[in-house]
């Protein structure tokens, strides 16, 4: 049901309809995979990861003539709005700088004469999270079209759509120069944490080397298997169906670092974790993890158990930077750090005070670092925050002054009803206008 107008707190000159009573909107399809000669087009296809993109002027695949006969993919005219269905990235929003096609899970939005495409898009923007409640799917949630064409949009007058998003544009471009400083100064951080590590394992922060490729006075090379146990043969990986039944109290470790919990445990003790998998290579978490207390061990990382000689904690930092992808096997699919190689690996080693010494530096530059992190993270938060505020004041009728001499929306809707009422052109199947690959 429709809010009113009084409900959605907007001017007496807006209107409230759904979508699909005032736009024309329709999904692509995929031709079939098995007809090579279908993606030796000219026709621009579209797929829902490239959204990101904004505009869309080049693709990453092309469709033939043929394809678009024998498949429900349809040409897309230049200036549609495209939204994501389904799939990591539902909700995501883009134009069509080109006429293209699209695969099933990107839905065009045409051009029309009563709302602003720009102006839809923010207005989707801003309801992103209320469409995705919406979705159904389980696993994989879907953005129905009967749902985006059920959803209310408020309709300003024509000449005042414009300024809201001229209004937005300038207040949105202030914001994402500033998340952009953030981000390289988040991406600086990451750097110098590197550095740290870096200098740490050369001795820099013990004395100083006569030679670069020396070792520091007193330190010395080790083999990990010398200085730490290996404790793999006690981990034991569990499925998630079994874990969901005996979800407990106790972590559950493994590539990702903890991945869920446990009621029982395999391990009580500090130790270091070093992810196995060369697929985890990249993200975020370190080569290596330190753990503590009870805990459960899955067989995606190793488990080190350090002896007397080593500081835990100088044995995660050093492990964490260490060059592990040199060490690991395979040449397809997934490669992995075994357990020979990896104990088998050449560690630096000093005296426990020295130890002690290169983790309280560390940790000291460490601190300053999260101090930073934290204040960047949360200035990332209030951007996003504040881009949410605009866009409700923004569509509140609160961002720009209302202009008495602007036709109102339903004047509009009035004017055009007879317009609307014929029948919509669809998207062609066969168009001579698509624009062709370069």
């Amino acid at each position: 049901m429709l809010k009113t107008k009084t409900e959605n707190k907007i001017p007496e000159s807006w209107e409230i309809r759904r979508l699909g009573e005032i736009c024309f909107t329709t999904s692509g399809g995929t031709p079939s995979r098995k007809i090579s000669s279908y993606y030796e087009g000219t026709i621009p296809w579209v797929k829902s990861g490239e959204l990101e993109k904004g505009t869309i002027k080049e693709t990453e695949e092309y469709i033939s003539q043929d394809a678009l006969k024998n498949s429900s993919a349809k040409i897309f005219p230049k200036g549609t709005l495209l939204i994501a269905l389904y799939g990591a990235t539902i909700g995501k929003l883009g134009f069509l700088g080109v006429d293209a096609a699209t695969n099933q899970a990107v839905c065009g939005i045409f051009q029309n004469d009563i709302v602003d495409l720009s102006f839809l898009k923010h207005f989707l923007f801003f309801n992103k999270r209320k469409l995705v409640e919406q979705s159904a799917g389980g696993a994989q949630p879907n953005i129905s079209q009967a749902i985006l064409k059920d959803l209310s949009i408020v309709i300003p007058p024509a000449n005042e759509q414009k300024r809201i998003v001229a209004k937005i544009e300038e207040l949105f471009s202030r914001l994402d120069a500033g998340v952009d400083s953030l981000k390289k100064a988040q991406a600086q951080l990451k750097t110098y944490r590197q550095a740290v590590l870096k200098w740490a394992f050369e001795g820099k922060f013990t004395n100083k080397k006569k030679d670069d490729n020396e070792l520091p006075d007193g330190w010395y090379l080790e083999k990990l298997e010398t200085v730490a146990e290996n404790l793999d043969s006690r981990r034991r990986p569990i499925n998630k169906s079994e874990r969901a039944k005996r979800e407990g109290n106790i972590p559950y470790y493994g590539a990702n670092g903890r991945t869920g919990w446990i009621d029982d445990y395999l391990f009580n003790e500090p130790l270091v974790l070093v992810v196995e998998d060369e697929t985890f290579v990249g993200r975020e978490l370190p080569f290596s993890y330190k753990i503590s207390g009870k805990s459960w061990v899955n067989n995606h990382a190793h488990v080190l158990k350090p002896s007397s000689k080593l500081n835990i904690d100088f044995l995660n930092y050093q492990l964490s930077y260490y060059p592990f992808l040199q060490l690991t096997t395979g040449t397809t699919g997934r490669k992995k750090l075994t357990k020979n190689a990896l104990m088998n690996a050449t560690i630096r080693v000093c005296s426990l005070p020295l130890q002690q010494h290169v983790v309280s530096e560390i940790e000291k530059r460490l601190s300053v670092c999260d101090k930073l992190e934290e204040s960047i993270a949360q200035g990332l938060k209030q951007a996003e925050a504040l881009k949410q505020s605009i866009l409700k004041k923004a569509f509140e009728g609160k961002l720009v002054p209302q202009n008495p001499d602007d036709e109102p929306a339903g004047v509009l809707l009035d004017r055009i009803r007879s317009e609307r009422e014929k029948p919509v052109a669809t998207a062609t199947k066969n168009s001579t206008t698509a624009s062709k690959k370069k």
